[in-house]
């Protein structure tokens, strides 16, 4: 038996995966949308981290995500419209702004997260807790060999 031998099944497999993520993927920000109508997913997510982080640079961001420093200057900008960031100077160099949270913006998310975590909740429910625990394990793992493909 040679390498080749289960290319088959490998490819057929990656395919489901690479389909069903397109589609996970789709339905996020569709649910993103219902949540936060006025907060896009990347805006979202944006926010998310520089919570996560306790305020960072948008060169950060860019960076994280791989995104064109214009795109996140433009989500940042709409952020701040919404009132849900605000730009500070970095304490150790006062030529850096680092972005944090407003009061606004913690709400935002908090709401969104506790309405994100009970549709996972629901959705979930009916899977034993070894499912969750190897799929949770699994998204882990994809996500810490870092940016590619998808």
């Amino acid at each position: 038996m040679t390498d080749g031998d289960d290319d088959g099944p490998r490819e057929a497999s990656l395919d489901t995966i690479q389909r069903e993520l397109t589609a996970f993927a789709r339905r996020a920000r569709a649910a993103a949308a219902r949540l936060h109508p006025e907060l896009p997913l990347v805006s979202y997510t944006l926010l998310a981290h520089i919570d996560d982080q306790q305020g960072c640079r948008a060169t950060d961001l860019a960076a994280h995500y791989l995104l064109d420093k214009s795109t996140v200057s433009r989500q940042i900008g709409g952020l701040e419209r919404l009132g849900l960031v605000e730009r500070r100077p970095d304490p150790d160099d006062h030529r850096v702004q680092v972005l944090h949270p407003t009061e606004a913006g913690s709400r935002v998310l908090a709401a969104t997260q506790a309405s994100r975590h009970a549709a996972y909740q629901e959705r979930l429910k009916d899977w034993p807790a070894d499912d969750l625990a190897r799929f949770a394990s699994y998204l882990l793992r994809y996500n810490a060999a870092g940016p590619g493909g998808a």
